[in-house]
């Protein structure tokens, strides 16, 4: 049910016509958005439809090439970022824009400080952001070092920063991609604060599930061009979906679990890494597709991180195809056919200024596309083009720089990288996480395609409907243990939950009780 009721209120800010080329690509054709005095207008699309372009138009980043603006129903021209704020118009990209080393306070009114007549006022600075904060109800102390918080607290700073500008329309990318089940309420809790009269949001989410709970309208934008508008409280979200990727999409149930006469590819026995992990064991099988849940902090990523040697183990033996092996960083990893895609893409997957082929090529060159200390481009550039087209990346060239793509495209770059090593193991750490569900399911039925080639995959997620729907079996961990472990037949998520939220201690018994789960 909708939280906010925009009814017949007059239209807060408009567009319309407005394209936008780059060279080689067209990123807006003759686009147009509405969005109404006191309503949340979720902006819908697969990656590389338009909507950050969109957005970044909206806030002076660019300038269109043609198009038609409106606030209040006056025309404006908006110059540049500085201009779309002194017009109310606040963007939170999805990459936080915060100085780590500074205080909350100090990123808010950045370049806005009180002054005195030679330093900062900075009592009166923590007393503006005090007020501030308490005013929106966010618990942040304006003294807290911004470096020191959480994400949910660094996201709180951000929209702060915003609101601070007296903004009338905040514009929210992806708000709560690295959110919690209770931040991202809070977050909603906020939103309804700030929408009534002359005020409204923006908000740019792949979670199919938040549309309901946090919109009255929903806009749809694919290929850089509008499709629809949909009111949320008369609409699906198999129809919303359908708009957004052209074609419906099918809801497959969990896989059959794989047969335990198949090859162990990888014995995990004993593992731990310090004070998180302890005595982690489990086995993955040829064409096996593991899924790995818990709650955050589980331990999930740090058993990725030490299988591939970016953390170092304490204690604790690897086998790979029955022969025991000594990782002491990832790049003995990939020597090992053991490839990890890391939930950071940006940080740790890609080089963002160096071109699609060169990423793809980037774990192979010692073995595949390098001979005599020269670089093999014309294999690198046929290897590229091959897995440019079976993923259906979206890029002009395969000269383009990285950074350039959309999220899910950046992602799919990430994936073609460890299939050009042709990896036997692939860890996968949220795969799908700020991807829409058109690529979403492009993922999935490259992953699956992958198991049924004999490749074994362990697949890491916050998301249980995606694990339950991918993995033969299911792995649990809590507080950095195993304390459980499920086949696809028996995974729900009743019984993933109950054992994500299990205290190791009590694991083992709760396992050996009947009616536990």
């Amino acid at each position: 049910m909708n939280v906010h009721a925009a009814g017949d209120h007059p239209a807060l800010l408009s567009l319309k016509g407005v394209s936008k080329g780059f060279p080689g690509v067209q990123a807006l054709q003759d686009m147009r958005l509405e969005l109404r005095s006191g309503e949340v207008l979720a902006l819908v699309g697969e990656n590389g439809a338009g909507k950050s372009t969109l957005m970044k138009v909206l806030s002076g980043i660019h300038t269109p090439d043609t198009g038609e603006f409106s606030l209040d129903g006056s025309p404006v021209r908006i110059e540049s970022p500085r201009h779309a704020q002194r017009l109310g118009i606040s963007i939170i990209h999805q990459e936080f824009n915060l100085m780590p080393d500074l205080t909350v306070a100090q990123n808010i009114f950045i370049g806005r400080e009180p002054r005195g007549r030679l330093l900062l006022r900075e009592r009166a600075l923590n007393d503006r952001a005090r007020e501030l904060t308490e005013q929106l109800g966010l618990p942040l102390d304006p003294q807290w070092r911004v470096g020191d918080l959480t994400v949910a607290q660094q996201q709180m700073t951000e929209i702060a920063k915003a609101l601070s500008y007296d903004a009338r329309v905040l514009i929210m990318d992806e708000p709560t991609a690295a959110l919690n089940d209770a931040e991202v309420a809070a977050l909603h809790a906020l939103i309804g604060r700030f929408v009534g009269p002359g005020r409204g949001v923006i908000y740019i989410s792949h979670r199919m599930d938040e549309l309901k709970a946090i919109s009255d309208r929903i806009t749809v934008v694919r290929d850089g061009r509008y499709v629809t508008t949909l009111d949320t409280a008369d609409t699906t979200m198999p129809e919303v979906i359908t708009h957004m990727v052209g074609r419906e999409l099918k809801a497959d149930a969990g896989p059959e679990g794989v047969r335990d006469d198949r090859e162990t590819v990888l014995a995990v026995e004993g593992l731990t890494t310090g004070p998180l992990l302890r005595d982690v064991s489990f086995e993955l099988k040829k064409g096996e597709i593991l899924g790995l849940a818990g709650l955050m902090g589980s331990g999930r990523t740090e058993v990725a991180r030490a299988i591939v040697g970016a953390d170092p183990v304490e204690s604790g033996t690897l086998t790979l195809h029955g022969r025991p092996v000594k990782i002491k960083n990832p790049a003995d990893a990939a020597r090992h056919r053991v490839g990890y895609l890391s939930e950071d893409r940006k940080r740790l997957g890609l080089m963002l200024d160096t071109d699609v082929a060169t990423n793809i090529g980037l774990s192979s060159l010692g073995d595949r596309f390098q001979s005599f200390g020269f670089v093999k481009d014309g294999a690198l550039r046929e290897t590229a083009r091959d897995l440019v087209g079976s993923l259906r990346i979206k890029t002009p060239s395969l000269g383009q720089t990285v950074k350039h793509l959309s999220g899910g495209n950046q992602q799919k770059v990430v994936i073609a990288k460890w299939l050009a090593k042709d990896c036997d193991v692939l860890i996968v750490d949220e795969p799908t996480r700020g991807i829409d569900v058109g690529a979403k399911e492009e993922i999935y039925d490259l992953l699956n395609d992958l198991a049924s080639q004999g490749k074994s995959i362990v697949m890491i997620s916050s998301e249980l409907p995606e694990v339950l729907r991918m993995s033969h079996r299911v792995i649990v961990m809590s507080e950095g243990r195993i304390t459980g472990e499920l086949p696809a037949g028996e995974a729900t998520q009743e019984a993933v939950m109950h054992y994500a939220t299990l205290r190791p201690a009590a694991a083992g018994a709760a396992a050996d009780r009947p009616g536990a789960v």
